[in-house]
């Protein structure tokens, strides 16, 4: 009882040094918060109020990300530059033809840079390591751009040669339609292959069977990695929440990009380049004594998998979107259909020479560009330097090694 009398006269006291010691643990979160936070510029973007720790994440619609980041009343209030905190990052949206515009065509060296991602360390992309697409702006950047598209220009890419292999998979695609005729079907499935099989004419230097489980299971996985990419947790996470830093095998579609490399080796022939993954071989071979140099093999499996899933993703949805515009809209579709069978025929394929006899059809397609919803937003960027859009400052972003 005397025990049981002692706790109870000192739980008072108890209770007392733990809200002091909660209130005190609170004002300091809150101030090492509001230190992080605290930094405005003169002029920079308006947006609206954030909140502690979390910024503007509570006003993301994370069910569909677009709706949140180019909300009409956001718009409406703070105009086409709009500022935002994400976690405890600074973030501008542009949206708008001139502002787009004014940022990636006429400051496009300022806006150049690409923001340090957890997830993609997490994947094994290190300082020059990291493909094309989310590499940091310089020379390994400069370099590696030069090459592929130096390449893949040797291998057809803007030429006739290219040309032929897309009628050729043009034929497989329409081929693989009639087989569904009187059926129900997503046509995304088949349009996916086809582009992809574009692509892996080029790189690869063969094409795949729409059936083929090798290359659906690789087209699903870069599909799948892309899309976690354009999440927005992929932006916030701390590195430190990533559990263990693993090789770029974390990945399964880098496994099979890495078998197929691996053949390449096994079967290249020095004397004759098939493809661009044999010409970046090629340059491996010439970097070998370079500790600097971009060319190494996690680097050509990193380059692949940016060219496939930025070519495979926005050419599907567009043309997904055109054969629904076709569907929704059956008069234009008739117009088309009556100027290629009255140019064309329907005794040949279309050729490219074609175009410029096409004007009708060469507009719904350019409409269908300007209209459809390929990507809610672009590839987020960093800025090089202290710059300005429409007027406002936006500052040059230092990289953090903890952020």
């Amino acid at each position: 009882m005397e025990l049981l009398s002692w706790l109870g006269s000192q739980l008072p006291s108890f209770w007392n040094s733990f809200t002091t010691l909660s209130l005190s643990f609170a004002v300091f979160i809150l101030l090492f918060d509001h230190m992080k936070r605290r930094k405005r510029w003169n002029n920079y973007p308006p947006g609206p109020v954030s909140f502690p720790f979390v910024g503007n994440l509570l006003q993301v619609n994370f069910q569909c990300p677009r709706l949140a980041l180019t909300e009409v009343s956001l718009s409406e209030k703070f105009g086409k530059i709009i500022s935002l905190q994400i976690g405890w990052k600074n973030v501008v949206l542009l949206n708008g033809l001139e502002a787009v515009k004014e940022a990636l065509v006429q400051r496009s060296e300022d806006f150049a840079d690409r923001p340090p991602f957890s997830l993609f360390d997490h994947m094994g992309y290190r300082k020059n390591c990291e493909g094309i697409m989310m590499a940091r702006y310089g020379h390994g950047w400069k370099e590696l751009r030069r090459f592929t598209l130096s390449t893949l220009r040797n291998f057809g890419l803007g030429k006739k040669s290219l040309d032929q292999r897309v009628t050729e998979e043009a034929g497989c695609l329409c081929s693989a339609f009639s087989s569904k005729y009187g059926h129900p079907f997503n046509p995304r499935f088949l349009i996916n292959s086809a582009v992809g099989n574009v692509m892996c004419s080029l790189t690869f230097g063969n094409r795949f069977e729409y059936n083929d489980e090798k290359f659906q299971r690789m087209l699903h996985l870069i599909e799948e990695a892309f899309n976690i990419g354009a999440g927005i947790m992929s932006q916030v996470a701390h590195k430190n929440l990533i559990v263990s830093k693993t090789e770029s095998s974390w990945l399964p579609g880098f496994d099979i990009l890495r078998e197929i490399v691996k053949e390449h080796k096994e079967t290249r022939d020095p004397g004759f380049t098939r493809d661009f993954i044999d010409a970046f071989l090629e340059e491996i071979e010439k970097a070998k004594m370079d500790p600097e140099s971009t060319f190494s093999e996690d680097n050509l499996i990193f380059t692949v998998f940016d060219m496939f899933g930025a070519a495979t993703e926005t050419t599907t949805v567009t043309l997904c979107w055109a054969l629904l515009y076709m569907l929704r809209y059956p008069d234009v579709q008739s117009k088309v259909h009556e100027e290629i069978d009255k140019v064309i025929g329907r005794d040949r394929s279309p050729d490219i020479e074609d175009q410029v006899n096409l004007p009708y059809t060469n507009a719904v397609i350019y409409e269908t560009q300007r209209y459809c919803d390929v990507v809610f937003a672009g590839v987020p960027r960093t800025t090089y330097r202290d710059t300005e859009v429409q007027g406002f400052f936006i500052p040059k972003v230092h990289p953090d090694a903890d952020c």
